[in-house]
């Protein structure tokens, strides 16, 4: 397992060859090693999985605020995703920037966002499925969102949303966007 750092400080593009053979292929997911390794202090305890029926579904952006923040590896496991990571971190050399990574079952790509980083995707094709690895629970009233297109940050997504939430399309300005 490799990870490889993206501009973002801490967010990683996380690959694990696929080994093959007659039989299929074999893939490690996560291994405790190689965060250590990364100097990163990971250990999910909670795994989850969000199915996306049609092609352009947007989910995102989404964060937990302190003290229930969280961090995720997230990964394509059906189809493919565009994968973004918007870092919030208001002492970040890289507030308010983002990171895109395609992530799909063909590439078995990963991504890992540490606290502080907004994570949304756009499907881009129909049965996409993205798993989450995450190292705390979900706090409902530590929920916080971005809106997908707010101009505080400029993301370039491939394509418009078909299929989006109220709540996402609804989000209102980042202050002082």
């Amino acid at each position: 397992m490799q990870l490889h750092p993206t501009p973002l400080p801490q967010v990683f593009r996380v690959e694990s060859p696929a080994h093959s053979d007659m039989r299929g292929s074999f893939r490690r997911s996560w291994c405790a090693d190689s965060f250590a390794a990364a100097g990163l202090d990971f250990a999910p305890r909670q795994a989850s999985l969000s199915t996306n029926p049609h092609r352009h579904t947007l989910r995102g952006m989404h964060w937990q605020a302190a003290p229930a923040a969280e961090q995720k590896l997230v990964r394509c496991v059906a189809g493919a995703v565009w994968d973004v990571a918007l870092d919030l971190r208001p002492d970040s050399p890289t507030f308010r920037r983002w990171y895109a990574e395609d992530l799909s079952a063909e590439n078995g790509r990963a991504l890992f966002l540490p606290h502080g980083v907004a994570h949304g995707f756009l499907s881009l094709t129909t049965d996409a499925v993205v798993e989450y690895l995450i190292d705390a629970p979900f706090t409902p009233e530590a929920a916080r969102g971005a809106r997908w297109n707010d101009p505080a940050f400029g993301i370039d997504w491939p394509a418009p949303p078909a299929l989006i939430s109220d709540r996402d399309r609804d989000w209102p300005d980042f202050p002082n966007g």
